[in-house]
């Protein structure tokens, strides 16, 4: 182990403390679901980064999901055309909303057809039975815990008839989960702008999805931590959805739920993206006010204010500091804008040798894989609130908290993978343009 492990596992460390600062009740801590929660994502990160043949298994499971979503691309090329693929001997280059967001339709498509062929449910319920059984929480927020892992914000839908019932505190698990995981539709986008650049990527986003459940379990719990009983504590409940009459029935829902994804993320990008030009012209004209060199009023951004915030808590997880501030801008990009903007420009930051260290893009992809975010808190706020209006105020009362909690997750899992870093690692970058 080198300096930066042991930086990671006192990053690991103070992320704790930084939660239980902000508690809403220091004095009560779920020790057993603190030290439960820790110690899965360590034996997870065990079996990616250091069992004997887990590299082999990686790199199985990488390549498999990339040939996979290369082959559901052919569904986006026969519609666009050469619009549709940046391979295509006329392709006119890399193009959103052709040849990323189309896969979130494919995704949603496939995750609807294994619901109803009750592949997901099974997996589902075996994750929420761990996370039940070992931390000791109620079965409802391991079960939408667990569904997280898989799916976004219909996962609050899989406890509905719980969410009512639910403590303050299960309610902040359920945002924090929603907020802190990402869900398989959008993952294949990130594996798009990443796989030329990080060739392994795929794998890493698959175990960085499933780190970050239980750590938002734990980062929950400190936060917002359990002052009630609640009803479903220690059980194992179902898991509740509507299970379509046919596979066609479930592949036409799940499309048909895609679009209506892809329209919203691509008019939550238009929205954000221009916000954040115009904050970006006022930040600059303000630089320029305060007598910035000429030169440099272009670089004075929303973006650059961030990192100066974020790039200390990037150290903080394992970051080499020469890296710091440029991971720093991307976590906080991610908290301004998404985290698809951010895996793009850390695609872009690969190409262009940006990283002095290759760990540093192996922590930032881990860090980011999380919708943590402002818009997301709108999403899942206002989402869970329609389906059980009557908690409104409770749900409320608890968004911030929330967002921070999955904040810190997001760190706790890029931490996470920065202990178990090692220079021989088969998932090195690969820069195409060193």
């Amino acid at each position: 182990m080198d300096k930066y492990n042991f930086i990671s596992i006192g990053g690991l460390v103070a992320l704790m403390v930084l939660a239980w600062m902000f508690s809403a009740d220091r004095r009560r801590l779920n020790w057993r679901c603190i030290l439960w929660g820790v110690g899965l994502q360590l034996a997870l990160a065990v079996l990616v980064f250091r069992l004997p043949g887990s590299n082999r298994v990686f790199l199985w499971l990488n390549d498999a999901v990339i040939q996979f979503i290369s082959a559901a691309g052919e569904g986006q090329l026969f519609l666009f055309g050469a619009l549709g693929s940046d391979t295509s001997e006329h392709s006119v280059g890399f193009i959103l909303a052709f040849q990323a967001l189309p896969i979130i339709i494919f995704f949603s498509a496939l995750m609807a057809l294994l619901y109803h062929w009750r592949v997901m449910p099974a997996v589902i319920r075996g994750f929420a039975w761990l996370f039940t059984r070992l931390m000791r929480i109620s079965g409802a927020e391991s079960l939408c815990a667990a569904s997280n892992i898989f799916v976004g914000i219909e996962s609050s839908t899989t406890i509905r008839p719980h969410l009512q019932d639910m403590t303050r505190s299960e309610l902040g698990t359920v945002l924090t989960a929603g907020m802190a995981t990402v869900a398989s539709s959008v993952l294949g986008v990130y594996v798009i702008f990443l796989s030329d650049s990080f060739p392994t990527i795929a794998g890493h986003l698959i175990s960085a999805s499933v780190l970050s459940a239980p750590a938002a379990i734990v980062m929950s719990k400190i936060i917002i931590p359990e002052t009630g009983r609640p009803l479903t504590l220690g059980k194992h409940i179902e898991l509740h959805y509507e299970r379509e009459p046919s596979a066609v029935a479930s592949i036409i829902s799940g499309a048909m739920a895609g679009v209506k994804l892809v329209v919203g993320v691509a008019a939550l990008l238009i929205a954000l993206l221009g916000m954040l030009g115009v904050v970006n012209l006022l930040i600059a004209q303000l630089g320029g006010f305060f007598g910035a060199e000429p030169g440099t009023v272009d670089q004075w951004s929303l973006q650059m204010l961030l990192g100066y915030i974020m790039g200390p808590l990037a150290a903080l997880i394992g970051v080499p500091i020469e890296d710091a501030m440029e991971v720093g801008r991307l976590l906080g990009e991610r908290a301004v804008v998404t985290e698809l903007c951010a895996y793009q420009h850390l695609a872009q930051m690969i190409d262009d040798n940006v990283f002095a260290n290759p760990r540093s893009v192996v922590v930032a992809t881990y860090a980011l894989c999380g919708f943590a975010h402002v818009a997301s808190l709108a999403v899942f706020a206002g989402g869970i609130s329609a389906l059980v209006p009557q908690r409104r105020a409770d749900i409320a009362a608890v968004s911030l908290r929330a967002l921070l909690a999955a904040t810190l997750a997001c760190l706790m899992t890029g931490a996470v993978a920065g202990i178990f870093y090692h220079d021989g690692l088969v998932t090195i970058v690969s820069n195409p343009a060193g």
